[in-house]
């Protein structure tokens, strides 16, 4: 294998760093005494995975990521072309591999490819920051204080209108699986077990937007999702697995229940001011 020292000529990485963001794998959250992680109901299960990364895993994968959050990061401008040979050389992958990452990248509007023009990066303006994937390589990289921003505006924007909504679509396996979910939190945060709390916490919030009864907000779960993901967590010391937390994500379970609208958006801007994204500490990248 190559090393990993960064060629001063292209500015790529060598091909040990595609291994350079090691990522432990979380605990599973079932606990004796408290609710199942896994709903018997696929579509409730859904939610909760909803942040995962479309990037796959392997070599494709792990190039993809490798790229992008070189992309993002500026170590891999707009001045020069990305070529496929190049890359592959670099990081020891075949072609084929090059070819499928560079694809994945061009939907995420990152690169563009062109005939006599090959591949080259595009600009800001052009990229998907919307798609989850480029929403945590820029909270990794030196937007990372944008990022944070932007996404406490857009939670702030998104989630207590979809908690007024969900109030008028009430489905008792929904309100069951959500009261679920503070009870895990609650048990976690006794336990000690941030992990566990912030799984159970994304869950929530997937799960909230989902049955707002609005499929454009639905899709936008995804980036609720990541973040919960990228803005802090307590894997780095944060602190923002707290009683008070729990108790307005139960204030919110109870206006769902009484299908008092006006009380669950006050509920979720009350827990939304109580961690704002804003002053949470960036943890490291995570694997999907």
């Amino acid at each position: 294998m190559m090393t990993a020292a960064r060629s001063a000529d292209t500015g790529l990485a060598g091909p040990g760093e595609l291994d350079r963001y090691p990522y432990a794998e979380a605990p599973t959250a079932g606990r004796v005494g408290v609710p199942s992680w896994e709903s018997s109901d696929p579509d409730l299960n859904r939610a909760g995975r909803r942040a995962s990364g479309s990037r796959g895993r392997g070599l494709h994968g792990q190039l993809v990521q490798q790229l992008g959050q070189m992309i993002v990061s500026g170590d891999l401008g707009a001045d020069r072309p990305l070529v496929p040979e190049e890359i592959g050389q670099r990081f020891e992958v075949s072609r084929t591999v090059v070819r499928e990452s560079l694809r994945v990248l061009e939907a995420k509007g990152l690169v563009s490819a062109r005939p006599n023009v090959g591949t080259r990066v595009r600009p800001v303006s052009d990229w998907n920051l919307l798609d989850p994937d480029i929403i945590e390589w820029r909270a990794f990289g030196p937007q990372r204080d944008d990022q944070r921003r932007e996404l406490s505006e857009l939670r702030w924007t998104i989630e207590p209108l979809a908690a007024r909504l969900a109030a008028g679509h009430g489905r008792e396996d929904v309100q069951q699986r959500l009261v679920d979910m503070v009870e895990i939190m609650g048990h976690a945060l006794g336990q000690g077990d941030s992990v566990t709390f912030a799984r159970a916490d994304a869950e929530f919030h997937s799960l909230l937007i989902q049955v707002a009864g609005n499929r454009m907000l639905e899709h936008l779960s995804g980036i609720v999702s990541a973040a919960l993901q990228v803005s802090g967590g307590p894997v780095t010391g944060c602190d923002r697995p707290t009683e008070s937390a729990v108790a307005h994500h139960a204030r919110i379970v109870e206006a769902l229940g009484a299908a008092d609208g006006v009380a669950a958006e006050t509920a979720m801007r009350q827990l939304l001011t109580v961690h704002p994204d804003v002053e949470r500490v960036v943890p490291a990248p995570r694997e999907h």
